[in-house]
């Protein structure tokens, strides 16, 4: 026969073990989320994103290795490595997939049409073929993009307002993606007749490329190079900038961190502030929200950044006028 006091003891510790103690010492339920880069692991540029994405995330409460594990592919600029990851991240089943390209969005969606997808950057969604209606998302992708397809007039207008001597534009696109630059072609090309200039078509596969096509655009009197998105590797970046002072070609890539590592201009949405803007979008998904709910944002602030010190070693004065519109002077 069980005593009293022993009674209460036990019944002491059927409630210490109970389901209230459970539900004190139970960890919080973790997340899975994806990420699939076309920048390297160790590239700057790409640090920079992901950084601003998981700083996005934290002040949602979404923390890293408490209720949160994101799941980090680097495919670069390799079609074969994006397709390889793109299945790697698919096998995996996160609840979502963050992109910062229309090559891996594009890539994803021929792997999985149920796991939503949220973008960062994939240029103008709807001329890449990535969704037909940006209000309502009919598919899996939904998120916020990076530009406009029609900026690639823009960039061409203010390359000509720095440096109007130009006559020749060189325009320096990734042949191996399915997307680079093709989106922003027709607007540059519009815009060339305005102005006057010839541009010339400089698809490249590697560092190789990009050196035979620059040294012989040298050549070109009054030149300048438009290198178009998606992102080049560091190597290919560091390539052009090597070889656009050395043949004194004023450049203008479309990302302020490009700006940083020596290109002449950068016009473009601020990177980190889409990938803050997207973890928004994850925060929804993750909480029940439906990607069609959520329409794809186009970005509404463009930062132009001018380097000086790359116009001092190509021997270019830019105009007051111009230097006075930009968000940034690196010198």
């Amino acid at each position: 026969m069980m005593r009293r006091r022993e009674f209460i003891t036990l019944l002491g510790s059927a409630v210490a073990t109970g389901p209230l103690a459970a539900n004190a010492q139970r960890p919080e339920s973790m997340r899975r989320i994806g990420l699939l880069s076309v920048f390297t692991e160790n590239d700057p540029v790409g640090q920079a994103l992901v950084t601003a994405l998981r700083e996005g995330l934290a002040g949602l409460g979404w923390i890293e290795d408490r209720n949160l594990r994101i799941e980090l592919r680097f495919g670069g600029d390799d079609p074969d490595r994006i397709r390889a990851y793109a299945a790697e991240l698919v096998s995996r089943a996160p609840e979502v997939i963050v992109t910062d390209s229309g090559d891996s969005t594009r890539t994803l969606q021929q792997q999985t049409r149920s796991i939503p997808i949220v973008i960062t950057g994939a240029g103008d969604p709807i001329i890449n073929g990535l969704v037909k209606n940006v209000a309502h998302p009919e598919g899996n992708v939904t998120g916020i993009t990076n530009l406009y397809g029609s900026i690639g007039g823009k960039w061409l207008e203010l390359l000509k307002e720095a440096v109007p001597r130009i006559e020749t534009v060189g325009l320096i696109r990734d042949s191996r993606l399915e997307l680079a630059g093709s989106s922003y072609i027709s607007s540059i090309e519009d815009a060339a007749r305005l102005l006057a200039v010839r541009t010339v078509d400089m698809p490249y596969r590697d560092a190789d490329d990009i050196a035979c096509a620059v040294d012989a655009f040298a050549g070109e009197p009054n030149g300048g190079l438009v290198i178009l998105p998606p992102a080049t590797s560091a190597v290919n970046r560091q390539t052009i900038v090597r070889l656009s002072i050395q043949h004194r070609l004023p450049t203008l890539h479309y990302g302020r961190l490009f700006a940083v590592e020596g290109a002449l201009i950068a016009y473009s949405s601020p990177g980190p502030d889409r990938s803050r803007r997207a973890a928004f979008f994850v925060d929804h998904i993750l909480r029940g929200a439906k990607v069609s709910d959520w329409p794809i944002e186009y970005p509404t602030k463009f930062e132009l950044v001018v380097n000086l010190k790359t116009a001092k070693a190509i021997g270019l004065t830019i105009p007051e006028a111009f230097l006075a519109r930009a968000d940034e002077l690196i010198e």
